[in-house]
Parts: C-alpha cells; sequence; structure tokens
C-alpha cells in the first residue's frame, strides 16, 4: 500500500476515536441546546447567526495563527460546493421536523455513514469496506433502531415528505464530507475549509429563514442566547474545524461510522438536562454501537 492510500484508509488510533467520541458527545448535546433555544430563535434563524458569528471567529483565529486564506490554491469552486451542501443538508433537516418525528428524522439522518462508504467505492477507491467494516456498520445501525425503534410506515404525504427531506439531508452530509476528503480541500486547512462552508451557507440559510417565515418575536431569554453561544462557539467554530482537520487525516469511511454515537449521546443528554426517560433497550443499543465501530476500525 503506498503512503498516499494508507493516509486515505488510515484506522483511527486511540488519541483519535477519544476525539471523535469528545465531538459526538458535543453534538448530542448540540440537540439539546437547539431544543433549548427554538422557543425564542427559530431553527434556521439560529443556523444563520451561528454561522455567521463563526466565520468571525474562525477568521480571527486564522489572522491570530497566520494562516492564509486568501491564497490562490484551486480550492475555491470545491469550497463553494461544499458550502452550498452544508446549507441545503441543515435546511433539510429543520423543515423536515415540521413533517415527521425527532425518531424518524435520527433514523433517517444517520443512514449518511452507509452513503459515505458507498460514495468511496465511487471516489476514494483505497477506502473501501470488506465484510468485517460492512457488518461493524450494520451492528451500530442496529444499536440505533434499537435505542429509537423501527420506523413504521409514514401515516400520510406529509410524513413521507419529511422522511424524504432527512434522507435528502443524509445524502448531502456524505457528499460534504466526501468532497472534503476526494477534492482539493483536502490539501488546505481545516479551518479554510470550515470557513468555505460558514460563509457560503450563511447568506443562503437567511434567505431559506425568510422564505420559510420566521421571525424572531421577542427578545431571546438568557437560557436561549446560552444555548446558542455553545452551538456557535463550541460546536461550530471548534468541533467542526477539529471534524474537518481528522478528516484530512483519517478514513472517512471510519470517522463516519463514529457518528452513530452522536444520537445516542443526544437521548443521554435530554436525560441529563430535559429529563427525558431512558428506556431500558439504551444500554444494549450502546453496546452494539460500541462493538460495530471496533469492527469497523479493525485493520485488515
Amino acid at each position: 500500500m503506498s503512503p498516499a492510500s494508507h493516509h486515505v484508509t488510515r484506522p483511527l488510533d486511540a488519541l483519535a476515536a477519544a476525539i471523535v467520541v469528545v465531538l459526538c458527545l458535543s453534538w448530542g448535546f448540540n440537540q439539546v441546546a437547539t431544543k433549548l433555544a427554538i422557543h425564542d430563535i427559530p431553527p434556521l434563524t439560529q443556523a444563520t447567526i451561528r454561522s455567521v458569528i463563526a466565520a468571525l471567529i474562525v477568521a480571527g483565529w486564522c489572522r491570530l495563527r497566520g494562516i492564509p486564506l486568501l491564497t490562490r490554491d484551486g480550492t475555491l469552486a470545491a469550497g463553494i460546493v461544499a458550502g452550498v451542501f452544508f446549507a441545503i443538508e441543515f435546511i433539510l433537516i429543520y423543515q423536515g421536523l415540521v413533517y415527521t418525528t425527532a425518531t424518524r428524522a435520527v433514523l433517517f439522518i444517520y443512514l449518511a455513514p452507509f452513503f459515505v462508504v458507498l460514495g468511496a467505492r465511487i471516489f476514494l477507491p483505497a477506502d473501501r469496506f470488506h465484510l468485517p467494516q460492512w457488518l461493524g456498520l450494520t451492528l451500530s445501525f442496529a444499536g440505533m433502531l434499537v435505542a429509537f425503534g423501527l420506523p413504521t410506515p409514514a401515516v400520510d404525504s406529509r410524513q413521507m415528505l419529511g422522511d424524504v427531506m432527512m434522507v435528502g439531508a443524509a445524502l448531502f452530509w456524505a457528499a460534504t464530507t466526501l468532497l472534503t476528503k476526494a477534492s482539493s480541500l483536502n490539501r488546505v486547512t481545516a479551518e479554510k475549509t470550515m470557513l468555505y462552508q460558514l460563509v457560503v451557507s450563511a447568506p443562503i440559510m437567511a434567505v431559506a429563514a425568510f422564505v420559510f417565515g420566521e421571525r424572531i418575536t421577542q427578545v431571546p431569554s438568557a437560557l436561549a442566547l446560552g444555548a446558542l453561544a455553545y452551538q456557535t462557539v463550541w460546536v461550530v467554530s471548534i468541533t467542526f474545524v477539529v471534524w474537518y482537520a481528522l478528516v484530512r487525516r483519517y478514513s472517512a469511511n471510519r470517522l463516519s461510522a463514529f457518528t452513530f454515537l452522536t444520537p445516542l449521546f443526544g437521548v443521554a443528554a435530554g436525560h441529563l438536562v430535559l429529563g427525558e426517560p431512558l428506556t431500558p433497550a439504551f444500554a444494549a443499543a450502546v453496546a452494539m454501537v460500541a462493538g460495530g465501530l471496533v469492527l469497523v476500525n479493525r485493520t485488515r
């Protein structure tokens, strides 16, 4: 195996795995943060605000560290496309939740790791999964089914529309990951990759918020502002940048599989913060997801 292909297929070492677990934990709490702020700040408006402020934070960090942002490096087209994908993903998620249930949304969104693995066969042929990895991916997804339940058939056309939007969000999430790994974006810093997405997505989501009639009708509470600050400063400005740094260095397939932990952390966060109940099946689900990730990250 050449050094380049090893870089593409590199399994996660212990440090990288620990970092990804922290990222998934952070994203699980992000789901709760969005819920806490949503009554005062509508979802697409939240996404727009956090993209604008996070872009300023990341740009300030780049200036402080001397990271070049405006040099010609052949990434402009890929960066714009990544930003469009990023915006569409969140628009589909937030609007899909209007039509379908949160439980169904989670299951359909987390088809994304399967889409990454399938797309990698075309765009990252050195990073193909083999039977043990496919079994691990399936076991992890089965763990989510244990945690959230097998979705019943859609009760009406509106719910079906919401389900389709969530599958679309999963596709765009996977496409953004693959584009970052397989295009010229893999040659630049994670900060620049993230800035492309923030700068391009902010106006798109602002227009979407206007089109869907979102309004802030009252002064947001301190709790809502704190939840928005958590999303903006920690989740978007820091954890997303760290994610793209990992995507540059490790196998996109194996990284994507770890995101199955996020909804489980979201359930745990809902229990701790919002008092939502935990089912007895939750422990079994965690064990299945963890076992699947062990299989996914095995070296051949």
